[in-house]
């Protein structure tokens, strides 16, 4: 196991290779400071901190310079040596933007598959109910009022079915997002868990017209979750969801007066399976958005994620509901 380094040794070693460097120390000395950029890195120092280290070295360094040529020499010097510094910083952002890429694909792929089944639940199925509708119309014709009566019983249940296969159908992929946009289907989702559970839910928007048709279905899914959990877990009577754009985001908010819990600075990989909230996490890191959870003891908890408006954005028409 490795010893973890702090941040004033972090400096300490930075200014060391940078002087290594200006010294001359070539080839070698500037693979010195990708070393740093990498401990840096896993010691999970910011670029601005490691700016702070570079400018607080380079000027220390510059001080004992004599004259404007060797001053010049060293400043240029010294932005190779600190963009080398910076360099693992550029391959893990790559790294997290191919990451976040590869996401997107797999929740649209994902939501492809889901809209599939949705229309086979919805369609196909449905046209094989009415086949056995008038398959058992036809039968009990031919059969005495007692049995007619047992046909009827079957007939009550297949509508029981058809009804559980409508509601799984839209709960799946409900057709009214893709056609009317994020904020009449946040409205029925909204009725439809009213009629479900004791929770009143009450849906403000305005959005500047449709977005994107990924952000829409990620806000969906989200807000989704996020009644679920409030339904299941928070004990609460009141749900407020806002939808609107401010300062070029987009932003949701969806806020419950329940029993609340004590949120965590970090996020907790235990904690969040229980709640979604690494899926909810996870939606939102391929759009480029962002999700903050304010939650304590016996306050309720809200949750507010922002997506900034270029990521979400579709068309300028006004859209208020």
């Amino acid at each position: 196991m490795g010893i973890a380094i702090t941040t004033s040794d972090l400096e300490s070693l930075y200014s060391q290779a940078l002087e290594h460097y200006l010294a001359g120390g070539g080839e070698e000395a500037l693979r010195g400071a990708y070393e740093v950029g990498r401990l840096a890195l896993a010691g999970d120092v910011g670029l601005l901190d490691l700016a702070a280290f570079h400018h607080s070295a380079l000027i220390r360094i510059l001080a004992d310079s004599q004259g404007q040529d060797e001053i010049r020499a060293r400043f240029s010097a010294a932005s190779q040596f600190f963009t080398e510094c910076v360099s693992p910083y550029e391959m893990s952002l790559r790294g997290y933007r191919d990451a976040v890429a590869a996401l997107r694909l797999l929740n649209e792929t994902l939501e492809k598959e889901v809209k599939r089944i949705a229309h086979t639940v919805h369609d196909e199925a449905g046209q094989l109910l009415v086949v056995v509708y008038l398959a058992l119309t036809e039968i009990a014709k031919d059969l005495t009022p007692a049995m007619q009566t047992r046909i009827k019983g079957v007939n009550d249940l297949l509508h029981q079915v058809e009804g559980h296969l409508r509601q799984l159908s839209h709960e799946l992929r409900p057709t009214i997002l893709d056609d009317l946009g994020l904020v009449p289907a946040v409205q029925f989702l909204a009725d439809r868990v009213s009629k479900r559970s004791n929770l009143v839910i009450e849906v403000k928007a305005e959005l500047d017209g449709r977005l994107l048709p990924g952000v829409e279905t990620a806000l969906y899914r989200i807000i989704q979750e996020a009644l679920n959990n409030a339904r299941r877990h928070s004990q609460g009577k009141n749900v407020w969801i806002q939808l609107d754009e401010d300062a070029g985001k987009t932003m949701c908010s969806i806020r419950d007066d329940g029993i609340g819990f004590q949120a965590q600075p970090y996020p907790s990989e235990t904690g969040e399976k229980g709640l979604g909230l690494i899926g909810i996490r996870e939606r939102l890191s391929a759009i480029g958005g962002t999700l903050q959870i304010t939650s304590e003891p016996g306050r309720g908890t809200k949750l507010l994620i922002v997506v900034p408006k270029e990521n979400s954005h579709a068309n300028s028409h006004r859209a208020r509901r």
